[in-house]
């Protein structure tokens, strides 16, 4: 069997000769004893091919999927219908095994379904420019904040803790690499951002606001006096919103927003174990030339024919590194054809009905709920598809008891907010009906 490092003891020695160091022990002296991996591999015997399938069948089987359970999850990712065509297309093998197209006109069909989705994005959120997506919805508002500090040279990056908390602990692992400073302000007893609080937050020069909408809860947050409150100090505004939630509120641009982005999970994208996933990412027109990622644009070729080109890319390996504004390498480009493929299937008026009937069922299902002796809304702010559920019964009761009726409720907001671990979130799609609505609520009321 062939070593991984396939070096003789010659080759060896003529390495570290030519390095000027004796032995490797000694080309590794700088690094601690202690944090040394020094120990020899206690790997099992190699396995056959049929041993290994059935030894990966095992493993595989410790997952729990949501077969057989019907799924109320929020926090971010969600239980939508997928129609049939998307998978149809995204499987096609020129667009399955296609790569970050690095000789990007030869690449017009996969240039095309870019350019596609960055017009969709657009028309969805009211934004004068997209992106070609990024890796998910916590990349791109981390990437938001350092694009707003670099547009207006300050170092305050300002957030409600009603913010995604994993999009805040990215933000803030962004924050730390920049020198940048992050302000949480924390949410008032409806669940949304203290305005008094955020406006002294804010200071005298933000470079931003970014806020939620609808925020982790799925409280609509009050974000146009959120915008006029950083406008009025030259900061810039960023929205994180949800997609679907676009068929119904305003768009991003309509409340002042001068970053639009969210997590693009519910335009076509399975529950899939959480990923892969794609992140979008809006602008202002004069923001353009700040956003990180790609940007697919159309042209005309010589000869007068419609062709596509990749017209920006921010990224130091293709822009004079000291000009950058990201690292960003690649486009979720497969994830982002599902969301065109989706938003096309679905049109203006089947987004709209989409998001109503979101609206409609999370609504009646808290009418249940509130009837219950042992849950209770935890929030009474105006809410889109999901809302935090406050209980008199431990979470792990909670969860357990309702798995063992096949329903699949959370996650918990203790993970995440100390003072609200006698809480949880409930969400609902258009894929509940109203018989599984009221069959989770007589499980609720059920438990003991």
């Amino acid at each position: 069997m062939m070593k991984y490092l396939p070096h003789t003891d010659r080759d060896r020695e003529a390495m570290l000769k030519t390095i000027g160091v004796k032995s490797v022990d000694e080309l590794f002296s700088d690094i601690p004893a202690q944090v040394r991996f020094n120990r020899a591999l206690d790997l099992p015997r190699p396995l056959s091919d049929p041993e290994l399938a059935r030894h990966m069948g095992e493993l595989a089987s410790r997952n729990r999927s949501l077969d057989g359970l019907t799924c109320f999850l929020g926090g971010g990712v969600y239980d939508h219908f997928v129609p049939s065509v998307v998978e149809h297309i995204v499987s096609r093998s020129e667009f399955y095994t296609a790569y970050t197209p690095y000789q990007a006109e030869a690449s017009q069909g996969v240039l095309q379904s870019i350019y596609e989705y960055q017009t969709l994005i657009c028309e969805l959120t009211g934004m004068d420019v997209s992106q070609a997506s990024m890796y998910d919805g916590a990349s791109a508002a981390a990437e938001a904040g350092l694009i707003c500090a670099a547009t207006l040279g300050r170092g305050r990056i300002v957030v409600p803790a009603s913010l995604h908390p994993e999009y805040r602990q990215t933000i803030k692992t962004y924050a730390w690499a920049h020198d940048l400073e992050v302000a949480e302000v924390p949410f008032g007893p409806q669940g949304t951002a203290d305005l008094s609080r955020l406006e002294a937050a804010l200071g005298p020069e933000p470079a931003c606001l970014i806020v939620q909408h609808p925020n982790f809860f799925g409280a609509l947050e009050p974000v146009e006096e959120m915008g006029r409150l950083v406008h009025a100090r030259g900061g810039l505004l960023v929205a994180a919103c949800d997609p679907i939630s676009l068929g119904v509120l305003k768009p991003p641009a309509a409340y002042g927003a001068d970053i639009a982005l969210g997590e693009g999970q519910p335009l076509g994208i399975r529950l899939s174990f959480g990923g892969p996933y794609l992140g979008f990412f809006a602008t202002s027109e004069k923001l353009v030339r700040r956003m990180p990622g790609r940007i697919a644009g159309a042209t005309l070729d010589h000869q007068g024919r419609r062709g596509f080109v990749l017209a920006l890319q921010t990224r130091e390996q293709h822009i004079r590194r000291e000009k950058a504004t990201s690292n960003i390498c690649s486009n979720e480009a497969l994830c982002a054809l599902a969301a065109t493929v989706y938003l096309c299937a679905l049109g203006r008026r089947g987004i709209v009905k989409l998001a109503g009937l979101c609206l409609q069922k999370a609504h009646y299902a808290r009418d249940q709920v509130a009837r219950l002796e042992r849950f209770k809304p935890a929030f009474d702010a105006p809410f889109f598809r999901e809302f935090a559920v406050r209980s008199t019964l431990p979470w792990e009761r909670v969860e357990s008891g309702l798995l063992q009726q096949g329903q699949a409720v959370g996650p918990s907001l203790g993970r995440f907010y100390p003072e609200l671990k006698d809480c949880f979130l409930l969400a609902f799609t258009e894929k509940r009906t109203r018989e599984e609505i009221d069959y989770l609520v007589g499980r609720m009321e059920g438990l003991i």
